[in-house]
């Protein structure tokens, strides 16, 4: 399928698939390993998200300093890592250990000012209610006030990632993120997993008629290859 802008790309996605169709369809391809950990969950069950990877590198840390730097240094270059967000990306994280939230409401913000679509982090996620009111989609491990301030800092962004499940995800790759999971699109092969998942969604309206209208499953499989 033919898109004239990566914001139609991004918004046929959105409204037509979902990351059990896409997880099947990178099966069938070869790419059998592209959901991140299963502990990475959405804040609230109806929280969506589809955007392009902004990766995200954070570190553990015992304190506020860093050499003889002041104590901005406390965060790394998280700051740059905000600001440097472009429209439809989402801010993926991994890197820490799970002691401390690094993710929290004022980032929430920053990255919406920034046209953010989400954020995935490998850790906790704090500052809920703030989160909750600002309707921003947040998938984390949990919620944990403890803060990273003097726990952990971003060490590098736009840089390949790879989470302790051992999938790797590159700066653009395309996130998609529901309640059954995150699943990583590599930019690579995005344009052929869509078109299959975009076909087979489409397969799946036409077997579940017939599913209702009575057609045995062994059936519906030999004649679909779809269940």
């Amino acid at each position: 399928m033919n898109f004239s802008t990566d914001q139609e790309k991004l918004d046929t996605i959105n409204k037509e698939l979902f990351s059990c169709v896409i997880g099947d369809v990178m099966d069938t391809m070869g790419h059998t390993h592209q959901y991140l950990p299963p502990t990475i969950r959405p804040l609230r069950e109806d929280m969506k998200i589809v955007g392009r990877a902004k990766t995200v590198l954070e570190a553990d840390c015992h304190g506020h300093r860093v050499h003889h730097e002041d104590r901005a240094a406390a965060f790394g270059v998280m700051f740059d890592a905000l600001d440097s967000i472009k429209a439809n990306e989402v801010y993926l994280c991994t890197g820490s250990s799970p002691n401390y939230a690094c993710w929290g409401e004022l980032m929430s913000t920053a990255a919406m000012q920034r046209g953010a679509v989400g954020a995935v982090v490998e850790g906790y996620s704090r500052d809920t209610h703030g989160i909750y009111d600002l309707n921003f989609p947040t998938f984390s491990i949990g919620c944990y006030g403890q803060d990273q301030g003097m726990r952990g800092r971003v060490i590098d962004y736009d840089c390949p990632i790879e989470f302790t499940n051992g999938v790797l995800v590159g700066p653009g790759d395309i996130v998609y993120g529901d309640i059954d999971g995150v699943v990583i699109i590599p930019k690579a092969i995005e344009d052929d997993v869509i078109d299959a998942a975009l076909e087979k969604v489409r397969g799946e309206s036409m077997v579940r008629k017939m599913i209702q209208q009575g057609m045995p499953t062994r059936e519906v499989w030999d004649t679909y290859g779809i269940m």
